[in-house]
Protein backbone atom coordinates (compact mmCIF):
# COMPACT_ATOMS: atom_id res chain seq x y z
CA UNK A 1 0.00 0.00 0.00
CA UNK A 2 1.11 3.47 -0.69
CA UNK A 3 2.43 5.03 2.30
CA UNK A 4 2.44 8.77 0.61
CA UNK A 5 -0.61 10.94 0.19
CA UNK A 6 -0.15 13.41 -2.43
CA UNK A 7 -1.56 17.18 -1.47
CA UNK A 8 -2.92 18.16 -4.74
CA UNK A 9 -6.18 19.81 -6.43
CA UNK A 10 -7.72 16.44 -6.26
CA UNK A 11 -10.98 16.31 -3.60
CA UNK A 12 -10.64 15.10 -0.58
CA UNK A 13 -13.35 12.99 0.02
CA UNK A 14 -14.23 10.80 3.29
CA UNK A 15 -13.40 7.08 2.40
CA UNK A 16 -10.00 8.92 1.36
CA UNK A 17 -9.68 10.54 4.60
CA UNK A 18 -11.08 7.58 6.57
CA UNK A 19 -7.98 5.86 4.54
CA UNK A 20 -5.71 8.44 5.14
CA UNK A 21 -5.93 8.70 9.18
CA UNK A 22 -6.30 5.03 9.78
CA UNK A 23 -2.99 3.76 7.40
CA UNK A 24 -1.46 6.78 8.91
CA UNK A 25 -0.15 7.82 6.08
CA UNK A 26 2.39 10.49 5.29
CA UNK A 27 2.06 13.97 3.30
CA UNK A 28 4.21 15.23 0.48
CA UNK A 29 3.33 18.44 -2.25
CA UNK A 30 2.64 17.11 -5.71
CA UNK A 31 4.35 19.12 -8.38
CA UNK A 32 1.44 21.08 -9.21
CA UNK A 33 0.47 22.19 -5.74
CA UNK A 34 4.51 23.33 -5.85
CA UNK A 35 3.88 25.34 -9.03
CA UNK A 36 0.90 26.89 -8.00
CA UNK A 37 1.98 28.27 -4.31
CA UNK A 38 5.39 29.26 -5.94
CA UNK A 39 3.27 31.14 -8.42
CA UNK A 40 1.47 32.81 -6.15
CA UNK A 41 3.90 33.74 -3.78
CA UNK A 42 5.99 35.51 -6.67
CA UNK A 43 2.89 37.36 -7.57
CA UNK A 44 2.04 38.76 -4.27
CA UNK A 45 6.31 40.08 -4.35
CA UNK A 46 6.07 41.49 -7.80
CA UNK A 47 2.66 43.38 -6.82
CA UNK A 48 3.89 44.48 -3.30
CA UNK A 49 6.96 46.23 -5.45
CA UNK A 50 5.06 48.01 -7.59
CA UNK A 51 2.01 48.87 -5.32
CA UNK A 52 1.67 51.38 -3.42
CA UNK A 53 -1.81 51.37 -2.30
CA UNK A 54 -2.99 49.37 0.93
CA UNK A 55 -4.33 46.11 0.05
CA UNK A 56 -6.03 44.91 3.08
CA UNK A 57 -3.76 42.18 5.50
CA UNK A 58 -0.82 42.99 3.14
CA UNK A 59 0.44 45.94 3.69
CA UNK A 60 -2.27 47.38 6.42
CA UNK A 61 -3.41 46.29 9.87
CA UNK A 62 -6.22 43.51 10.89
CA UNK A 63 -9.90 43.76 11.69
CA UNK A 64 -11.18 47.21 12.69
CA UNK A 65 -7.19 48.64 12.36
CA UNK A 66 -7.76 47.90 8.17
CA UNK A 67 -7.22 51.20 7.40
CA UNK A 68 -3.80 51.70 9.30
CA UNK A 69 -0.79 51.14 6.21
CA UNK A 70 2.33 49.65 7.54
CA UNK A 71 5.81 50.14 6.08
CA UNK A 72 6.91 47.78 3.47
CA UNK A 73 10.03 47.33 5.89
CA UNK A 74 7.33 46.54 8.82
CA UNK A 75 5.97 43.49 6.99
CA UNK A 76 7.35 40.65 8.45
CA UNK A 77 7.21 41.89 12.06
CA UNK A 78 3.20 42.70 11.21
CA UNK A 79 2.47 39.32 10.82
CA UNK A 80 4.47 37.83 13.34
CA UNK A 81 2.53 39.83 15.28
CA UNK A 82 -0.80 38.73 14.25
CA UNK A 83 0.07 35.01 15.29
CA UNK A 84 1.12 36.12 18.50
CA UNK A 85 -1.51 38.50 19.26
CA UNK A 86 -4.37 36.12 17.99
CA UNK A 87 -2.88 33.33 20.44
CA UNK A 88 -5.08 34.00 23.03
CA UNK A 89 -6.91 30.16 23.20
CA UNK A 90 -8.34 29.22 26.55
CA UNK A 91 -10.26 26.33 27.79
CA UNK A 92 -9.59 22.52 27.70
CA UNK A 93 -6.67 21.90 25.07
CA UNK A 94 -8.01 20.41 21.65
CA UNK A 95 -7.75 15.89 20.96
CA UNK A 96 -4.78 15.45 19.01
CA UNK A 97 -6.40 13.65 15.98
CA UNK A 98 -8.34 16.73 15.50
CA UNK A 99 -5.18 19.19 15.33
CA UNK A 100 -3.70 16.91 13.24
CA UNK A 101 -6.69 16.74 10.97
CA UNK A 102 -6.30 20.59 11.50
CA UNK A 103 -2.90 20.61 9.93
CA UNK A 104 -4.22 18.63 7.10
CA UNK A 105 -6.58 21.17 6.12
CA UNK A 106 -4.83 23.92 6.26
CA UNK A 107 -2.01 22.77 4.20
CA UNK A 108 -4.70 21.58 1.64
CA UNK A 109 -6.27 24.55 1.51
CA UNK A 110 -3.02 26.55 1.62
CA UNK A 111 -2.00 24.34 -1.67
CA UNK A 112 -4.63 25.83 -4.23
CA UNK A 113 -2.14 28.61 -4.71
CA UNK A 114 -4.51 31.30 -3.51
CA UNK A 115 -2.92 32.72 -0.31
CA UNK A 116 0.29 33.78 -1.00
CA UNK A 117 2.22 31.89 1.41
CA UNK A 118 5.59 30.66 0.96
CA UNK A 119 6.29 26.98 -0.14
CA UNK A 120 8.60 26.84 2.84
CA UNK A 121 5.72 27.78 5.47
CA UNK A 122 3.94 24.64 3.49
CA UNK A 123 6.37 22.30 3.99
CA UNK A 124 7.29 22.66 7.60
CA UNK A 125 3.37 22.44 8.47
CA UNK A 126 3.61 19.25 6.27
CA UNK A 127 6.73 18.25 8.39
CA UNK A 128 5.01 18.36 11.81
CA UNK A 129 2.25 15.93 10.59
CA UNK A 130 4.72 13.50 9.26
CA UNK A 131 6.49 13.88 12.51
CA UNK A 132 3.87 14.14 14.50
CA UNK A 133 4.68 17.35 15.98
CA UNK A 134 1.10 18.69 17.29
CA UNK A 135 0.51 22.08 17.94
CA UNK A 136 -1.15 22.55 21.37
CA UNK A 137 -4.64 24.69 20.79
CA UNK A 138 -7.51 25.43 22.95
CA UNK A 139 -11.21 24.79 22.18
CA UNK A 140 -12.74 27.89 23.19
CA UNK A 141 -11.66 31.38 21.50
CA UNK A 142 -12.72 31.20 18.01
CA UNK A 143 -16.24 32.90 16.93
CA UNK A 144 -16.57 31.02 13.53
CA UNK A 145 -16.71 34.28 11.79
CA UNK A 146 -12.95 35.70 10.60
CA UNK A 147 -11.78 32.61 10.05
CA UNK A 148 -10.50 30.18 13.46
CA UNK A 149 -8.43 32.98 14.79
CA UNK A 150 -7.46 32.04 18.33
CA UNK A 151 -7.34 28.08 17.34
CA UNK A 152 -5.77 28.25 14.09
CA UNK A 153 -3.01 30.96 15.69
CA UNK A 154 -1.66 28.29 18.21
CA UNK A 155 -1.47 25.80 15.65
CA UNK A 156 0.70 28.33 13.67
CA UNK A 157 3.15 29.62 16.62
CA UNK A 158 5.22 26.74 16.26
CA UNK A 159 6.19 27.92 12.17
CA UNK A 160 8.24 30.89 14.65
CA UNK A 161 9.23 29.33 17.03
CA UNK A 162 6.81 29.83 19.28
CA UNK A 163 3.49 28.05 21.79
CA UNK A 164 3.83 24.65 22.65
CA UNK A 165 3.70 21.07 20.44
CA UNK A 166 3.34 17.32 21.80
CA UNK A 167 6.09 15.60 20.51
CA UNK A 168 6.81 11.66 22.00
CA UNK A 169 4.03 12.09 23.99
CA UNK A 170 4.82 14.60 26.25
CA UNK A 171 4.22 18.39 25.68
CA UNK A 172 6.94 20.52 24.55
CA UNK A 173 8.28 23.96 23.96
CA UNK A 174 8.50 24.56 19.90
CA UNK A 175 11.74 25.65 20.06
CA UNK A 176 12.91 22.80 21.24
CA UNK A 177 11.80 20.34 18.81
CA UNK A 178 12.92 23.04 16.02
CA UNK A 179 16.83 23.09 17.21
CA UNK A 180 16.06 18.77 17.56
CA UNK A 181 15.15 18.28 13.82
CA UNK A 182 17.91 21.33 13.36
CA UNK A 183 15.09 23.69 11.48
CA UNK A 184 15.23 27.45 11.44
CA UNK A 185 11.94 29.57 12.44
CA UNK A 186 10.06 30.21 9.73
CA UNK A 187 10.56 34.23 8.65
CA UNK A 188 6.96 34.80 7.63
CA UNK A 189 6.55 37.25 4.35
CA UNK A 190 3.69 39.84 3.58
CA UNK A 191 0.04 38.52 4.37
CA UNK A 192 1.27 34.74 5.96
CA UNK A 193 -0.02 35.53 9.17
CA UNK A 194 -3.20 36.47 8.05
CA UNK A 195 -3.58 33.28 5.59
CA UNK A 196 -2.47 30.76 8.20
CA UNK A 197 -5.34 32.40 10.51
CA UNK A 198 -8.04 33.04 8.25
CA UNK A 199 -9.69 30.46 7.56
CA UNK A 200 -12.11 27.42 9.02
CA UNK A 201 -9.66 24.52 9.59
CA UNK A 202 -10.93 23.92 13.46
CA UNK A 203 -14.35 24.03 12.17
CA UNK A 204 -13.91 21.57 9.34
CA UNK A 205 -11.40 19.31 11.77
CA UNK A 206 -13.78 19.09 14.27
CA UNK A 207 -16.54 18.32 11.05
CA UNK A 208 -13.81 15.24 9.44
CA UNK A 209 -14.16 13.77 12.81
CA UNK A 210 -17.20 13.90 13.96
CA UNK A 211 -19.03 12.94 10.52
CA UNK A 212 -15.84 10.06 10.51
CA UNK A 213 -17.59 9.30 14.47
CA UNK A 214 -21.50 9.40 13.88
CA UNK A 215 -21.64 7.67 10.33
CA UNK A 216 -20.18 4.26 12.60
CA UNK A 217 -22.12 5.50 15.67
CA UNK A 218 -25.55 5.58 13.04
CA UNK A 219 -24.33 1.98 11.77
CA UNK A 220 -23.97 1.17 15.01
CA UNK A 221 -27.20 2.02 16.45
CA UNK A 222 -28.69 -0.06 13.49
CA UNK A 223 -26.47 -3.04 14.87
CA UNK A 224 -27.27 -2.66 18.41
CA UNK A 225 -31.19 -1.38 17.91
CA UNK A 226 -31.60 -4.54 15.60
CA UNK A 227 -29.84 -6.67 19.05
CA UNK A 228 -32.37 -4.89 21.09
CA UNK A 229 -35.30 -5.84 18.87
CA UNK A 230 -34.73 -9.99 18.91
CA UNK A 231 -33.96 -8.88 22.73
CA UNK A 232 -37.71 -7.45 23.17
CA UNK A 233 -39.21 -10.53 21.29
CA UNK A 234 -39.99 -7.83 18.40
CA UNK A 235 -41.62 -8.02 15.17
CA UNK A 236 -40.07 -7.78 11.72
CA UNK A 237 -43.28 -6.40 9.58
CA UNK A 238 -42.52 -2.51 10.43
CA UNK A 239 -39.12 -3.41 8.71
CA UNK A 240 -40.47 -4.51 5.22
CA UNK A 241 -39.54 -2.88 1.70
CA UNK A 242 -42.93 -2.10 0.83
CA UNK A 243 -44.12 0.38 3.88
CA UNK A 244 -40.43 2.38 3.09
CA UNK A 245 -40.97 2.37 -0.98
CA UNK A 246 -44.13 4.47 -0.54
CA UNK A 247 -42.36 6.68 1.73
CA UNK A 248 -39.10 6.69 0.20
CA UNK A 249 -36.44 8.85 2.51
CA UNK A 250 -33.10 7.47 1.80
CA UNK A 251 -32.01 6.89 5.14
CA UNK A 252 -35.31 5.09 6.15
CA UNK A 253 -34.68 2.73 3.11
CA UNK A 254 -31.46 2.16 4.14
CA UNK A 255 -32.44 1.90 7.90
CA UNK A 256 -34.91 -0.80 7.18
CA UNK A 257 -32.65 -2.74 5.05
CA UNK A 258 -30.21 -3.11 7.29
CA UNK A 259 -32.02 -3.90 10.08
CA UNK A 260 -33.79 -6.88 7.83
CA UNK A 261 -30.60 -7.78 6.92
CA UNK A 262 -28.89 -8.15 10.41
CA UNK A 263 -31.71 -10.15 11.30
CA UNK A 264 -31.97 -12.56 8.59
CA UNK A 265 -33.16 -16.33 9.80
CA UNK A 266 -33.18 -15.14 13.25
CA UNK A 267 -34.82 -18.13 15.40
CA UNK A 268 -36.70 -15.22 17.67
CA UNK A 269 -37.16 -12.94 15.05
CA UNK A 270 -38.96 -15.81 12.80
CA UNK A 271 -40.94 -17.47 15.84
CA UNK A 272 -44.93 -16.59 16.60
CA UNK A 273 -45.59 -13.39 18.95
CA UNK A 274 -48.53 -12.97 21.13
CA UNK A 275 -48.40 -9.50 20.80
CA UNK A 276 -49.51 -7.13 17.84
CA UNK A 277 -47.07 -3.94 17.89
CA UNK A 278 -44.21 -3.07 19.24
CA UNK A 279 -43.07 0.48 20.98
CA UNK A 280 -42.22 3.32 18.41
CA UNK A 281 -38.25 2.71 19.54
CA UNK A 282 -38.62 -0.32 18.38
CA UNK A 283 -40.96 -0.04 15.41
CA UNK A 284 -40.07 3.33 14.48
CA UNK A 285 -36.28 2.96 13.78
CA UNK A 286 -36.41 2.83 10.41
CA UNK A 287 -37.99 6.43 10.34
CA UNK A 288 -36.31 8.11 13.46
CA UNK A 289 -33.03 6.32 12.42
CA UNK A 290 -33.29 7.27 8.57
CA UNK A 291 -34.00 10.86 9.34
CA UNK A 292 -30.63 11.13 11.20
CA UNK A 293 -29.06 9.75 8.44
CA UNK A 294 -30.22 11.78 5.77
CA UNK A 295 -28.91 14.76 8.27
CA UNK A 296 -25.66 13.26 8.58
CA UNK A 297 -25.50 13.00 4.54
CA UNK A 298 -26.09 16.65 4.03
CA UNK A 299 -23.85 17.70 6.92
CA UNK A 300 -20.98 15.71 5.21
CA UNK A 301 -21.81 17.33 1.96
CA UNK A 302 -21.18 20.68 3.55
CA UNK A 303 -18.12 19.44 5.02
CA UNK A 304 -16.56 18.03 1.92
CA UNK A 305 -17.18 21.41 0.17
CA UNK A 306 -15.66 23.10 2.97
CA UNK A 307 -12.62 21.16 3.51
CA UNK A 308 -11.86 21.35 -0.92
CA UNK A 309 -12.13 25.18 -0.38
CA UNK A 310 -10.02 28.20 -0.09
CA UNK A 311 -11.21 30.26 3.54
CA UNK A 312 -8.46 32.79 4.05
CA UNK A 313 -8.75 36.05 3.27
CA UNK A 314 -7.45 38.19 0.85
CA UNK A 315 -7.99 35.59 -1.54
CA UNK A 316 -5.09 36.24 -5.09
CA UNK A 317 -6.25 35.53 -8.11
CA UNK A 318 -3.29 35.66 -10.14
CA UNK A 319 -4.39 35.36 -13.69
CA UNK A 320 -7.09 37.33 -13.28
CA UNK A 321 -4.90 40.26 -11.69
CA UNK A 322 -6.72 40.81 -8.72
CA UNK A 323 -6.44 40.48 -4.89
CA UNK A 324 -10.47 40.42 -3.46
CA UNK A 325 -10.81 40.91 0.08
CA UNK A 326 -14.30 39.05 0.68
CA UNK A 327 -15.85 36.66 3.57
CA UNK A 328 -14.78 32.78 2.83
CA UNK A 329 -13.85 32.27 6.18
CA UNK A 330 -17.49 33.03 7.77
CA UNK A 331 -18.27 30.08 9.32
CA UNK A 332 -22.17 30.37 8.81
CA UNK A 333 -22.34 26.95 6.76
CA UNK A 334 -20.41 24.50 9.29
CA UNK A 335 -22.05 26.21 12.13
CA UNK A 336 -25.60 25.73 10.96
CA UNK A 337 -24.76 21.83 10.05
CA UNK A 338 -22.66 21.51 13.49
CA UNK A 339 -26.17 22.40 14.77
CA UNK A 340 -28.34 19.54 12.65
CA UNK A 341 -25.99 17.11 13.32
CA UNK A 342 -26.00 17.57 16.89
CA UNK A 343 -29.80 17.47 17.28
CA UNK A 344 -29.78 14.61 14.85
CA UNK A 345 -26.99 12.40 16.46
CA UNK A 346 -28.79 13.73 20.06
CA UNK A 347 -32.33 11.79 18.69
CA UNK A 348 -30.22 8.69 18.00
CA UNK A 349 -29.38 8.68 21.65
CA UNK A 350 -32.63 9.18 22.70
CA UNK A 351 -34.51 6.49 21.11
CA UNK A 352 -31.27 4.56 22.27
CA UNK A 353 -32.18 5.04 25.92
CA UNK A 354 -35.95 4.08 25.01
CA UNK A 355 -35.53 0.99 24.05
CA UNK A 356 -33.07 -0.06 26.89
CA UNK A 357 -35.98 1.19 29.37
CA UNK A 358 -38.47 -1.46 27.74
CA UNK A 359 -35.56 -4.53 27.82
CA UNK A 360 -35.36 -3.41 32.29
CA UNK A 361 -39.34 -3.17 32.93
CA UNK A 362 -39.81 -6.67 32.80
CA UNK A 363 -41.82 -7.30 29.63
CA UNK A 364 -41.88 -9.98 27.46
CA UNK A 365 -40.63 -13.12 29.52
CA UNK A 366 -37.65 -11.22 30.29
CA UNK A 367 -36.98 -11.04 34.15
CA UNK A 368 -37.34 -7.28 35.72
CA UNK A 369 -33.67 -5.53 35.50
CA UNK A 370 -32.25 -8.75 33.51
CA UNK A 371 -31.11 -10.36 36.32
CA UNK A 372 -32.00 -13.93 37.43
CA UNK A 373 -32.45 -13.09 41.12
CA UNK A 374 -33.81 -9.12 41.43
CA UNK A 375 -34.16 -8.10 44.75
CA UNK A 376 -31.23 -9.68 45.84
CA UNK A 377 -29.56 -8.10 42.90
CA UNK A 378 -30.82 -4.60 40.98
CA UNK A 379 -29.47 -5.94 37.80
CA UNK A 380 -29.28 -3.50 34.76
CA UNK A 381 -31.63 -1.13 36.46
CA UNK A 382 -29.40 1.83 37.09
CA UNK A 383 -27.08 1.95 33.36
CA UNK A 384 -30.76 3.19 32.52
CA UNK A 385 -30.48 5.93 35.05
CA UNK A 386 -27.02 6.81 33.25
CA UNK A 387 -28.23 7.01 30.00
CA UNK A 388 -31.29 9.10 31.20
CA UNK A 389 -28.96 11.15 32.68
CA UNK A 390 -26.93 11.48 29.62
CA UNK A 391 -29.92 11.58 26.79
CA UNK A 392 -30.94 14.99 29.34
CA UNK A 393 -27.38 16.27 28.72
CA UNK A 394 -27.42 15.53 25.33
CA UNK A 395 -30.88 17.65 24.91
CA UNK A 396 -29.38 20.61 26.37
CA UNK A 397 -26.25 20.88 24.37
CA UNK A 398 -28.32 20.29 21.09
CA UNK A 399 -29.58 23.92 21.68
CA UNK A 400 -28.31 25.50 18.30
CA UNK A 401 -25.16 27.63 18.51
CA UNK A 402 -25.42 29.31 15.35
CA UNK A 403 -28.62 31.58 16.53
CA UNK A 404 -26.40 33.71 18.40
CA UNK A 405 -23.69 36.64 17.39
CA UNK A 406 -21.74 38.97 19.51
CA UNK A 407 -20.34 42.53 18.10
CA UNK A 408 -16.34 42.47 17.85
CA UNK A 409 -13.73 44.31 16.66
CA UNK A 410 -14.86 47.45 17.00
CA UNK A 411 -18.14 46.41 15.06
CA UNK A 412 -15.83 45.97 11.72
CA UNK A 413 -16.78 42.14 12.34
CA UNK A 414 -20.97 42.71 13.27
CA UNK A 415 -22.11 39.52 12.53
CA UNK A 416 -20.44 35.85 14.02
CA UNK A 417 -21.68 32.67 13.44
CA UNK A 418 -20.53 30.75 16.61
CA UNK A 419 -19.62 27.71 14.41
CA UNK A 420 -16.53 27.03 16.72
CA UNK A 421 -19.12 26.45 19.75
CA UNK A 422 -21.28 24.35 18.04
CA UNK A 423 -17.93 22.24 16.94
CA UNK A 424 -17.10 21.82 20.67
CA UNK A 425 -20.60 21.05 21.95
CA UNK A 426 -21.70 18.47 18.63
CA UNK A 427 -18.37 16.62 20.12
CA UNK A 428 -19.21 16.11 23.60
CA UNK A 429 -23.06 14.83 22.09
CA UNK A 430 -21.62 12.59 19.43
CA UNK A 431 -19.17 11.06 22.72
CA UNK A 432 -22.12 10.93 24.51
CA UNK A 433 -23.95 8.60 21.92
CA UNK A 434 -21.39 6.15 21.99
CA UNK A 435 -21.78 5.74 25.80
CA UNK A 436 -25.80 5.68 25.25
CA UNK A 437 -25.47 3.13 22.39
CA UNK A 438 -22.92 0.91 25.02
CA UNK A 439 -25.36 0.69 27.71
CA UNK A 440 -27.87 -0.21 25.30
CA UNK A 441 -25.52 -2.90 24.13
CA UNK A 442 -25.32 -4.32 27.45
CA UNK A 443 -29.39 -4.23 27.95
CA UNK A 444 -29.31 -5.89 24.91
CA UNK A 445 -27.04 -8.38 25.38
CA UNK A 446 -27.91 -9.96 28.75
CA UNK A 447 -31.78 -9.91 27.82
CA UNK A 448 -31.05 -11.96 24.82
CA UNK A 449 -29.08 -14.78 27.48
CA UNK A 450 -33.05 -14.95 28.78
CA UNK A 451 -33.88 -16.18 24.96
CA UNK A 452 -31.80 -19.32 25.15
CA UNK A 453 -32.47 -22.00 23.54
CA UNK A 454 -33.55 -19.66 20.71
CA UNK A 455 -30.80 -18.07 18.67
CA UNK A 456 -30.83 -14.99 16.76
CA UNK A 457 -29.51 -14.47 13.54
CA UNK A 458 -25.79 -15.73 12.50
CA UNK A 459 -23.81 -12.52 11.92
CA UNK A 460 -25.33 -11.45 15.37
CA UNK A 461 -24.39 -14.33 17.54
CA UNK A 462 -20.88 -13.95 15.82
CA UNK A 463 -21.19 -10.04 17.01
CA UNK A 464 -22.29 -11.33 20.32
CA UNK A 465 -19.80 -14.08 20.76
CA UNK A 466 -16.96 -11.19 20.30
CA UNK A 467 -18.56 -8.85 22.53
CA UNK A 468 -18.60 -11.51 25.62
CA UNK A 469 -14.85 -12.23 25.01
CA UNK A 470 -15.15 -8.88 26.66
CA UNK A 471 -17.70 -8.44 28.46
CA UNK A 472 -19.56 -11.32 30.14
CA UNK A 473 -22.77 -11.93 30.91
CA UNK A 474 -23.58 -10.69 34.76
CA UNK A 475 -25.15 -13.02 37.05
CA UNK A 476 -24.78 -10.90 40.02
CA UNK A 477 -24.36 -7.26 40.97
CA UNK A 478 -20.99 -6.03 40.23
CA UNK A 479 -19.65 -2.57 39.31
CA UNK A 480 -21.17 -1.82 35.93
CA UNK A 481 -19.33 1.52 35.45
CA UNK A 482 -16.72 -1.20 34.61
CA UNK A 483 -18.55 -2.98 31.98
CA UNK A 484 -20.22 0.16 30.88
CA UNK A 485 -15.77 1.46 30.01
CA UNK A 486 -15.37 -1.94 28.31
CA UNK A 487 -18.41 -2.41 26.27
CA UNK A 488 -17.27 1.39 25.15
CA UNK A 489 -13.86 0.41 24.45
CA UNK A 490 -15.39 -2.35 22.60
CA UNK A 491 -17.44 -0.10 20.12
CA UNK A 492 -14.46 1.96 20.03
CA UNK A 493 -12.43 -0.56 18.60
CA UNK A 494 -14.28 -2.12 16.13
CA UNK A 495 -13.33 -1.52 12.50
CA UNK A 496 -16.15 -1.12 10.18
CA UNK A 497 -15.37 -1.21 5.86
CA UNK A 498 -16.13 2.22 4.61
CA UNK A 499 -18.27 0.51 2.36
CA UNK A 500 -20.86 -0.01 5.21
CA UNK A 501 -20.63 3.46 6.29
CA UNK A 502 -20.72 5.80 3.44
Amino acid sequence: MNKLHDINSKPLDFTALSELIFTEKKLKLSPESIEKIEKCRLYLDKKLEKHAAPIYGINTGFGSLCNVKIDNNNLQKLQENLVMSHACGTGRKVDKRIVKLMLLLKIQSLSYGHSGVQRETVERLIDFYNNDIIPVVYEQGSLGASGDLAPLAHLSLPLIGKGDVYFNDEIVASDIVLKQFNWSKIELKSKEGLALLNGTQFMGAYGVHLILKSYKLSYLADLIGALSLDAFDGRMEPFNELLHFIRPHNGQIKTAQRIKDFLENSEIAGQHKEHVQDPYSFRCMPQVHGASKDALNYCKNVFSTEINSVTDNPIIFTEANEIISGGNFHGQPLALAFDFMGIAMAELGSISERRTFQLISGQRNLPPFLVKNPGLNSGLMIPQYTAASIVSQNKQLATPSSVDSIVSSNGQEDHVSMGANGATKTKQIVDNIETILAIELLNASQALHFRKPLKSSAFLESFLEMYRSEVPFIENDTILSTEIKKTVSFLTNMNIDNEELF
